[in-house]
């Protein structure tokens, strides 16, 4: 449990900065998802090729490893093309409203119970959320646009982290995130290919922020969100990734120089208390599906 705590505010941290690196580059959205998956893909080839991790996976287990994937490039792509229509707040508070989803997603496919201290940390962080995007939000066909993209990529982030639950419980995290990975990166040259996105002729500085979002908010960020469904309900995992919106507008105001507003710094107080409270060590049940109380 120590562990969980000290890890995971390290992925969350390494996740904010993948919006700041996304409005940094001078690519198309599906160009620079692609290129994350991809290299890190190759980035973990070496170590899945000594571990020769896919002798493990049956073919059940590979249908559902390729669905996690596909939720994964879906996710990415609506994401990333919600920051080139909106700005970073607003993007990222609304694709964090993924827990409303695994939440009820968990509750409904995987009848994991749902506390009372859970519903309360969803509370406050989606109202912290709300918050930080108070002000934010322009009413404009391109920012109406970027606001349902990144619901979208919260839509399909939360597919991707229940599929995660459902299959780190049997697996090791090297043999469950390089599959995810790689199919998610396929499917994404495939879109890039079909849209006629082209590959080169970025500047050498976008080039190093592909770099950057494989290494930083990718292998570490999200390989840290996937070891952790090993040990928490995907609830629970979605309610810490909160945790973005307050690190991704702290440093869009320091690098982006976008305002950083009472609302916001309000916002940022709620999704923490409600991140604390969701993680409670001893949670208050509520009934499971399907049961009647006396």
């Amino acid at each position: 449990m120590v562990r969980l705590f000290i890890l995971l505010p390290l992925g969350i941290i390494a996740i904010s900065t993948a919006s700041i690196f996304i409005k940094l580059c001078d690519a198309p959205a599906l160009i620079i998802a692609t290129y994350r998956l991809t290299l890190a893909s190759v980035i973990l080839l070496p170590m899945a090729s000594y571990r020769k991790v896919w002798k493990g996976w049956s073919r059940a287990e590979l249908r559902w490893l390729i669905l996690s994937g596909i939720f994964l490039s879906l996710h990415f792509a609506f994401w990333i093309a919600s920051l080139k229509y909106t700005s970073v707040a607003s993007s990222v508070v609304l694709v964090s409203t993924n827990p409303i989803f695994v939440g009820l997603g968990a509750w409904f496919f995987f009848k994991e119970s749902v506390g009372l201290n859970l519903i309360l940390g969803i509370t406050l962080s989606v109202l912290g959320s709300g918050l930080i995007s108070f002000g934010d939000m322009g009413i404009s066909k391109e920012t109406l646009m970027g606001d349902g993209l990144a619901l979208l990529g919260a839509i399909t982030a939360s597919g991707y982290l229940l599929v995660g639950r459902k299959m780190r419980k049997g697996q090791d995290l090297l043999s469950y995130i390089f599959p995810v990975y790689s199919a998610a990166a396929i499917v994404l040259i495939i879109f890039s290919f079909v849209f006629q996105k082209s590959f080169i002729g970025y500047s050498p500085s976008t080039y190093l922020f592909f770099l950057l979002l494989a290494l930083i908010p990718q292998l570490i960020g999200h390989t840290t969100l996937n070891w952790a469904l090993k040990y928490l309900p995907a609830s629970m995992v979605a309610i810490t990734i909160l945790g973005e919106p307050m690190g991704s507008t702290l440093l869009a105001y320091f690098i982006l120089g976008e305002k950083l507003t009472l609302m916001k710094i309000l916002g940022g107080v709620s999704i923490f208390a409600g991140i604390l409270i969701a993680l409670a060590p001893h949670p208050i049940p509520l009934p499971m599906r399907g049961e009647r109380g006396g």
